[in-house]
């Protein structure tokens, strides 16, 4: 599967950084780019890509400004030299924010957030909407819908539901790859929650169901994120 992408960047050199990188990406296909803010705006509207990487700071029209004039917008990827405008970026469900100058291993970073985000628009996942766990010598399939969050537990993960904590012998990431990304979010390298079950953040942990879950450093602005997008 790929994704079609567009930039919008006034410097010609910062195209084509991602150009080339874009190229090194099979999974992402380039349908255009633009150096004029303006036509950018009319060219994504009449080609829709899935993704779009925009510069923020630009001549005549911001990209924070294209991106709130825009009346359906793709999934977009910030790229700028000011970090101050990191938060307003977010604030905008923006996918992610990229300082330049940045390596081909944070642009792929990004990217991959963005195939989580982009691609289960266009490709349903399985009927199956529950996860398969063998706890002691039971099996036992736990909905989706009733996990409250998943916490890693040396060579064993504590599933916690609204009733009972399953504890299987596997590993988070073995886990995580049968949870819809849409419904689920790693807050750290321990622990992985349910987006429907937050009720607030706060400081350094994020409240579901009855349970304190601690967000790691690593973790913070991809939580901010996703949280502020539902």
């Amino acid at each position: 599967m790929t994704i079609t992408c567009f930039i919008i960047d006034d410097e010609p050199p910062a195209i084509r950084v991602l150009e080339r990188y874009i190229a090194q990406t099979p999974y992402l296909e380039l349908i255009g780019s633009a150096t004029n803010p303006l036509e950018g705006m009319q060219a994504i509207q009449s080609k829709q890509p899935q993704l779009l990487f925009l510069d923020i700071n630009m001549p005549k029209l911001s990209g924070i400004s294209l991106l709130r004039s825009l009346p359906t917008a793709p999934g977009v990827i910030f790229t700028t030299a000011y970090p101050e405008y990191a938060l307003e970026g977010f604030e905008l469900e923006a996918i992610d924010y990229l300082l330049k100058p940045f390596s081909l291993e944070r642009f792929l970073k990004a990217v991959n957030k963005a195939m989580k985000l982009i691609l289960p628009r266009d490709n349903s996942y399985p009927d199956t909407a529950f996860l398969a766990l063998k706890s002691g010598k039971k099996l036992f399939r736990v909905a989706f819908d009733n996990i409250l969050f998943l916490e890693a537990y040396g060579d064993y993960v504590k599933v916690y539901t609204a009733g009972e904590v399953l504890v299987t012998k596997t590993t988070l990431a073995q886990l995580e790859e049968g949870l819809p990304p849409t419904h689920f979010l790693r807050t750290h390298r321990s622990f992985i929650i349910s987006l429907q079950h937050i009720k607030y953040l706060e400081g350094n942990f994020v409240l579901v169901g009855s349970h304190k879950v601690p967000i790691g450093r690593a973790f913070r602005e991809s939580v901010l994120l996703r949280i502020s997008r539902r």
